[in-house]
């Protein structure tokens, strides 16, 4: 398999998750403090929303990658 179709194999598959998925969640460490002998943290969940066009736009620089790859 050369470069190119593995790349495009990766940017299908990255297309395709974004169109299903459309965002993920992931957790952030805003503060860190110490009140005597304890330790706390606080802790916030974020969420990144990823746009349908962006979704689109990758999913078929793969397909024609796989194309380009095919001749």
């Amino acid at each position: 398999m050369s470069g190119t179709k593995i790349l495009g194999i990766v940017l299908l598959v990255a297309g395709l998750l974004g169109l299903f998925y459309g965002h993920f969640e992931y957790t952030k460490e805003t503060h860190e403090g110490q009140f005597g002998p304890f330790r706390f943290s606080v802790a916030e969940k974020e969420t990144a929303v990823i746009p349908s066009w962006a979704s689109i736009a990758v999913l078929t620089a793969g397909v024609v990658l796989l194309v380009i790859g095919r001749k």
